[in-house]
């Protein structure tokens, strides 16, 4: 059956109405050459072996794939087992909407169960969520669950947070009546600066919410930061943009940190040219009736058998629009239940060499680097995988832009984020870099004076 949304004399009333005589007129801003062709204009159809070899042409146009990368930032490129893409693009997994129906939905609804389940034990924390957009959103919510919750309508917000994340925040309470103070950095550690976070929490704070390893890599004293927190009566929240690292440092809940919420696309989605990512939130039981996305839960039948169902969906569609707490659509159970299979196939024990290969090839690196002159490592201690140095002549874009030309991205220099930041590059390591590569990397910046 065709679909015809409109008829030709449709199409000619509303031309009259908006004032073009030609559907391209409203593409005239477009560049020339970058709009879509006339449909005489495209080319036959090609057969399947043509089709095939065009876009292996068009691969073989993309000199990235060999480049040796060390860029994060937010972004983390792991080594995923080729099961994990297997099974999650099973039509069953891939294609389904909503699990709103148990009877015919307990695959996906077990796989996210188990998803939540591994999260809330990585994390140390009551209960996990079936996921939110990305750890930017995850981040924000928390933020509006903590006023939600507390009833006050102050947030500190640590001045080493992922910039990106506090772009967020800032865009999703801009109207609504919240305040956002931030934390300053102690130079010398990296970490945040508890005399300035002790002066300003007060009464009025519901949450502080701070990264953990922050934005400059560093690895936070979560247990000092949750104590000071709560002796205002204030809640902490921890957000984790590496989610790697949590099967290698002290977990969030161990910690006495109230929510942590952040990126997992480190547990089995690629980086994907920015998305989609996979946001989660961990928090303690007693937020469980304000946490926002949809949990999925277990029970038993009439005959006592095992199975899952949707416990709780607080999106706006399904409940009072002024009780809800979320608009979080369905598209991100997928990538809760892909990682969920990551966590499954890489298992305790592979996770935690995964995560510990991470470290020490950021240690490795960092001791070795000290050698240098023309360099320096900023903070060359509670780090996990991400090291921050200085370029002590030139700028640190001038030195990526250097060891680009010998096929290496050599991390992501902060001035992409604060104009300031001239001379501080950041790199990432994981699991899939040798020391091969990590000397490569070395020797590249020793002849980079």
């Amino acid at each position: 059956m065709r679909y015809l949304p409109l008829t030709d004399a449709e199409r000619e009333e509303m031309k009259q109405v908006i004032g073009v005589s030609d559907v391209n007129e409203l593409f005239s801003c477009l560049p020339s050459g970058q709009c879509h062709p006339p449909l005489g204009a495209l080319p036959p159809a090609l057969s399947e072996p043509e089709l095939v070899a065009a876009f292996q042409g068009f691969a073989r146009r993309n000199s990235y794939s060999a480049h040796l990368s060390f860029l994060g930032a937010g972004a983390y490129s792991h080594f995923i087992p080729e099961v994990v893409s297997y099974l999650s693009g099973k039509g069953e997994f891939l294609t389904p909407y909503t699990p709103y129906q148990p009877e015919v939905s307990q695959g996906s609804l077990q796989a996210i169960f188990e998803y939540q389940t591994m999260m809330s034990m990585l994390t140390g924390l009551d209960v996990a969520n079936a996921s939110l957009y990305d750890g930017a959103t995850a981040a924000a919510e928390a933020v509006l669950l903590a006023v939600r919750r507390s009833g006050r309508n102050r947030v500190l917000l640590a001045a080493n947070l992922h910039p990106e994340y506090a772009a967020v925040i800032r865009t999703y309470v801009q109207n609504l009546p919240i305040e956002l103070l931030s934390v300053a950095i102690d130079e010398a550690s990296g970490r945040v600066d508890g005399n300035d976070l002790r002066a300003k929490l007060d009464d009025a704070c519901a949450a502080f919410v701070f990264q953990s390893p922050n934005f400059l890599g560093v690895v936070e004293d979560q247990r000092a930061i949750a104590a000071a927190a709560h002796e205002r009566k204030v809640y902490a929240v921890q957000v984790v943009a590496e989610a790697m690292s949590l099967a290698f440092l002290d977990s969030p809940g161990d910690a006495g940190v109230d929510m942590a919420v952040g990126e997992a696309q480190s547990f089995g989605l690629t980086l994907g040219f920015g998305g989609p990512y996979l946001g989660f939130m961990a928090v303690r039981e007693e937020f469980l009736r304000q946490m926002p996305g949809r949990l999925v839960g277990q029970t038993v039948d009439l005959d006592g058998k095992r199975g899952y169902v949707l416990t709780l969906s607080t999106r706006e569609q399904h409940i009072k629009r002024e009780k809800a707490t979320s608009n979080i659509c369905s598209n991100e159970a997928w990538c809760a239940m892909r990682a969920g299979m990551y966590l499954a196939v890489m298992g305790k024990a592979g996770l935690g060499r995964a995560a510990r290969a991470c470290h020490l090839n950021a240690a490795y690196f960092a001791g070795a680097a000290a050698r240098f002159g023309h360099v320096r490592v900023v903070y060359a201690r509670n780090f996990f995988n991400e090291v921050l140095v200085e370029v002590r002549k030139g700028t640190a874009a001038a030195l990526a832009a250097k060891l680009k030309k010998k096929g290496i991205l050599a991390g992501v220099p902060l001035s992409w984020f604060d104009p300031e930041q001239k001379n501080r590059l950041l790199l990432a390591f994981s699991e899939t870099h040798d020391r091969a590569a990590i000397d490569r990397l070395l020797a590249a910046i020793g002849e980079a004076k």
